[in-house]
């Protein structure tokens, strides 16, 4: 195996573990934005500090905003924003290198800067779709120019005189334009009314956008299916709060555990009330066979006797934890077909390519139907397999943690860049060997 790449070592005794991820990414960013767009202080308690959420807290001052954080161990134990009312400051660029969230959430909040704004990103990030949201944002009367390309960035932004009104849109590649559009919508004159024509992508995170955006002081009218979506004019009010652990981050402990009989593991502080779509990866653990376990503020789940068995499962509404079940099915007796994945194509990576590369090197039979299914047929004998298998993570942190679990029940697994889990669990490896060393 080359110097660069983490062997992972085969468990040689069950694993009983409790932990607390960091804070989740998704509400993080979401907060980090609301309360810059505030008027008056914020508090953000137990943040994620990691490439991503540093991307979007060095974006907002660069636009004017102060933020001052308190550090433990490297952490931010507590953020301090000072709302610019929704003014920010442009007449820059901002270098937001592979940080979708902040690209597709600052591309919209740059239209209220008092100057144009350049957005750009690294090499990945200009191949990663963008027309569709700028074409939401020129609809409604934004001027958005494309720098070099049609569809890609960089992009500049100019001021916009918002006055609302209502928009229809139709299927798009990522919840996050959506998303992107509401958080500025109570800074407009008039209500915005949004009609959404097609399938609504990864639901569960405009959902979570709008909890967010309420707990700030948005007023916000919404049908049950989210197909109709009215967000009142006014000003988001400062708030504090605290971030509960990133429930993205907690499948992979949580499938080790379901895939290691007699281990068990309990995240600490994140509940099936959770807002955060990912907290549903248990309950595919426990229809795979894995015992569960909900309490208010915890999550435990325990390795069964015998195999997990294939599913099939819809998993729009939490792509990135369909990762982590695609590993597991790798290891499940029987067939498992997981669906709604388009997403994954327009990732860090294309993820689904290379979950098919990847998984296919552990011995299982992949198949990627319509785009957006994959259908995984495990090999009779993964758990016995010797020969040393290098997992590919092409630059993308949620390859290398879903595949990590892989190495504990398979000899001769290793992962190549492990350092690429910096974008959004720094820690990763350090509380991932509390697995490897087993019993205390």
């Amino acid at each position: 195996m080359s110097d660069d790449a983490r062997p992972i070592e085969p468990l040689s005794a069950p694993f009983r573990v409790s932990l607390t991820p960091p804070g989740s990414k998704s509400l993080t960013n979401r907060y980090l934005l609301l309360a810059a767009l505030a008027q008056g202080q914020s508090i953000l308690r137990r943040p994620l500090r990691a490439d991503d959420t540093q991307v979007m807290v060095e974006a907002l001052r660069a636009l004017g905003v102060e933020i001052r954080a308190e550090e433990q161990g490297g952490q931010w134990e507590q953020l301090t924003i000072d709302g610019s009312a929704g003014n920010l400051r442009g007449g820059g660029a901002l270098d937001l290198h592979n940080a979708g969230t902040a690209v597709r959430f600052l591309t919209a909040a740059c239209t209220l800067a008092d100057a144009p704004v350049i957005i750009d990103g690294n090499r990945r990030m200009r191949e990663r779709p963008i027309s569709q949201l700028v074409e939401i944002l020129r609809g409604l009367g934004a001027t958005i120019e494309f720098v070099h390309h049609d569809g890609r960035l960089p992009l500049r932004i100019h001021p916009t005189l918002w006055r609302g009104g209502e928009v229809e849109v139709g299927a798009t590649l990522s919840s996050q334009f959506i998303s992107a559009l509401l958080m500025i919508a109570p800074l407009m004159r008039e209500s915005l009314t949004l009609r959404i024509a097609g399938p609504l992508t990864s639901p569960g995170y405009v959902a979570l956008t709008l909890g967010c955006m309420s707990a700030f002081g948005a007023t916000i009218d919404a049908t049950p299916n989210l197909d109709r979506i009215v967000v009142r004019p006014g000003r988001y009010a400062g708030a504090e709060m605290a971030i509960e652990p990133d429930a993205s981050s907690a499948t992979y402990f949580l499938a080790a555990a379901a895939l290691c009989p007699g281990s068990a593991c309990t995240i600490e502080g994140l509940g099936k009330g959770s807002l955060q779509p990912d907290v549903r990866f248990a309950d595919a653990l426990h229809e795979m066979g894995a015992a569960l376990t909900y309490g208010r503020d915890f999550i435990t789940v325990l390795g069964p006797s015998e195999p997990l068995r294939g599913i099939d499962l819809d998993c729009a509404a939490m792509p990135d934890a369909a990762m982590t079940l695609a590993v597991v099915a790798a290891f499940a007796r029987g067939e498992t077909v997981l669906r709604g994945l388009s997403t994954l194509r327009h990732k860090e990576t294309d993820r689904l390519a290379a979950l098919r590369a990847e998984l296919t090197k552990l011995g299982a039979g992949v198949e990627i139907e319509d785009d957006e299914m994959l259908v995984i047929e495990p090999a009779a004998d993964a758990r016995q397999r010797h020969d040393e298998v290098r997992i590919e993570t092409y630059d993308d942190h949620r390859m290398a943690m879903a595949f990590s679990i892989a190495g504990l029940v398979r000899p001769g697994v290793s992962i190549a860049d492990p350092s690429c889990v910096a974008k959004t669990f720094p820690e990763y490896w350090s509380e991932f060997e509390r697995l490897e060393r087993g019993p205390a």
